[in-house]
């Protein structure tokens, strides 16, 4: 039988989902303002202990696709999202919550928030166009504001919104342009401009979260992230994170992320150990499997140890046969030359899309291959 329950909050949002410890065949109901109840069915399998378990019907976010176009990479954006859900893993354990976009901050309202504050909206959080041009401009600090709600077992057989996460994705470079369609200029933003400007912003974002209804008391964590640039081939990264159970925010912890490409220059100078055996690991694959484009690893790290480690090999070759062999040969050289602190993972494409894909969880000797016919 599935798992059916019905679920409301007294403020203006619906949710309906279940709490992970809910008898899994018992259907619930709670009462909400209106009278009126919403049924939904909750996820039964979790991939793993780090992703958390959703609501079916799955519940688009209220900002849904501004985040396209505020963000500048698809590398970015998915490190936006996955790590907030990272940084809401410290308040909000995927064994007690449940995981819904976010559904209180608007598309209408968030592009009030993320323009310049000028007579005519109030709301800006960036500055004022101070009419002035290269480092005496007045830049765009903050890029976009990404919401996550975090739902939990509020009563026997029901669930409410138990915390929400706020991520404020901060330009480390800001591009503009002097006239429309003319020349993209940049202008760079200091790590302690960017750290100090997020900040201001996160006290001024939770006391209009505090005056949203149903959210007066809820707890609220705010993660700043430090945005890559346009043309990067990794992203940007969270730099500081805090947790508000009430009007005020709480104490600032800084987070020590940081991705690199393999093999590289930088991944040379800090992390030479895990760049050699990537530059290793790469030369046994030229040695002996020559119809391949290159090999790029993208290793995020955590305190300066690897954390999660992705692998991008595309192919020339097609044939079923070589494809097989050359993932099976893949799958021994992990072994033989990745850590094993690190979750890896290893995309094999060719020209018709994913091939094969390889993984092995942090802290585990043996990966997982799967071959796509």
């Amino acid at each position: 039988m599935k798992k059916l329950l019905a679920v409301s909050l007294s403020s203006a949002l619906l949710l309906a989902g279940c709490a992970p410890s809910l008898n899994s065949d018992e259907q619930v109901v709670q009462k909400k303002d209106t009278k009126q109840a919403e049924t939904g069915i909750m996820t039964k399998n979790q991939i793993s202990a780090d992703y958390y378990k959703t609501v079916l019907p799955y519940k688009a976010s209220k900002s849904r696709g501004l985040v396209v176009s505020n963000i500048n990479s698809r590398y970015d954006i998915n490190e936006l999202e996955s790590g907030l859900m990272r940084v809401s893993q410290q308040n909000y354990s995927p064994d007690n919550y449940l995981f819904q976009e976010g559904q209180y901050l608007t598309t209408e309202t968030l592009t009030k928030w993320l323009d310049r504050s000028s007579d005519k909206n109030k709301d800006g959080l960036n500055p004022k166009d101070n009419g002035k041009s290269g480092d005496q401009r007045a830049p765009i600090y903050l890029a976009h504001i990404l919401e996550q709600d975090y739902l939990k077992e509020t009563d026997k057989n029901t669930v409410g919104l138990g915390g929400i996460s706020i991520a404020l994705a901060m330009n480390s470079v800001d591009y503009y342009q002097k006239v429309k369609y003319g020349a993209t200029y940049e202008q760079n933003i200091s790590d302690s401009t960017l750290l100090a400007q997020g900040k201001e912003m996160a006290a001024t974002v939770l006391s209009r979260i505090r005056a949203t209804k149903g959210l007066d008391s809820v707890p609220v964590t705010i993660a700043i992230y430090k945005q890559g640039k346009r043309d990067g081939v990794v992203p940007g990264n969270f730099i500081a994170m805090t947790t508000a159970n009430g009007s005020d925010l709480g104490k600032w912890k800084t987070i020590d992320e940081k991705t690199y490409v393999l093999p590289s220059a930088d991944a040379k100078s800090d992390h030479k150990t895990d760049n050699t055996s990537f530059e290793d690991f790469k030369a046994d694959i030229e040695k002996y499997y020559p119809n391949y484009t290159g090999v790029v690893g993208r290793a995020r790290y955590e305190d300066g140890e690897m954390a999660e480690l992705n692998i991008d090999i595309p192919l020339q070759f097609y044939g079923e046969a070589e494809i097989i062999g050359f993932t099976q040969y893949v799958t021994d050289l992990i072994g033989k030359h990745l850590s094993t602190n690190a979750a890896i993972q290893v995309n094999i494409t060719t020209t018709d899309g994913t091939a094969a894909l390889i993984t092995r969880k942090a802290n585990d000797n043996t990966p997982t291959a799967h071959i796509f016919d």
